[in-house]
């Protein structure tokens, strides 16, 4: 397999997009050792966007990392699209990220000398496939920045930047987009917008979307919640509200 190759998926797309089995994470050894996950299974379906939350140090960020393949765990196992990451070499877990997997981050990692357009379509450029132009549109009308293309990030606004990160993950059509606090950065009424877009690309796009955030407002926009404290699942929610998820996050302590 060159480095430029695609994963070769199941030609059967399954229900789930992402899980783990047994997930375990621990840091250092003896007395300074940290279990940041604890025996963590979860499964993630297709064409839902999902939050995880917890109180500060429950695990809900390692939970990602080793989901998106951006982390290996101590024991257990994750999948994406029924693909094992511990089959994976270094090489194999970089195209999967690449090609299968979108990310958005609290900070925008947007290039500054690129424009717009360019950092949205990078992900596909660096592996060599070419640009579907029918989804490229689609996805650019569904975050609204089809007049804002030829721009550099220094001459958008926080909002505009965070639209193109949320476009670029789109963009390659990947089977799971993973969020980092996505609104971290943004006012309350900007990250409204964004999320509202997220919300968009899974109801109109089809797209499937794991949140991380400490935000209920945010969490709100998601079909399902799960909560993390000392590094387990501690329970979940579906068809959340802010008010909902603001009373289970004071009851975990945060």
């Amino acid at each position: 397999m060159t480095d430029t190759a695609p994963i070769d998926f199941p030609a059967t797309s399954p229900v789930v997009a992402a899980a783990s089995v047994n997930a375990s994470k621990v840091y250092g050894s003896g007395d300074t050792q940290v279990v940041a996950l604890d025996h963590v299974s979860v499964e993630f379906a297709r064409g839902q966007f999902s939050a995880i939350m917890g109180p500060s140090g429950s695990g809900k960020s390692t939970l990602m990392h080793c989901l998106a393949g951006l982390d290996r765990l101590s024991s257990g196992s994750v999948a994406i699209a029924g693909v094992d990451l511990s089959t994976l070499d270094e090489k194999g877990l970089t195209r999967l990220r690449r090609d299968q997997v979108g990310f958005v981050f609290q900070a925008f990692n947007l290039i500054p000398t690129l424009s717009a357009k360019e950092n949205i379509t990078l992900p596909m450029d660096l592996g060599g496939r070419a640009v579907d132009e029918s989804w490229f549109n689609q996805v650019v009308t569904t975050v609204g920045l089809a007049d804002r293309l030829t721009h550099r990030p220094s001459e958008l606004s926080g909002g505009q930047q965070q639209r193109v990160a949320v476009a670029r993950a789109l963009a390659s059509r990947p089977q799971i987009i993973f969020a980092d606090e996505p609104t971290g950065n943004l006012d309350s009424r900007t990250g409204n917008e964004i999320l509202t877009f997220m919300r968009k690309a899974v109801d109109e796009l089809r797209q499937t979307i794991v949140m991380v955030t400490h935000d209920p407002q945010a969490a709100a926009y998601a079909d399902r919640v799960v909560f993390l404290a000392d590094g387990r699942i501690v329970d979940e929610m579906t068809d959340p509200t802010a008010a909902t998820v603001l009373d289970k996050m004071k009851s975990l302590g945060d």
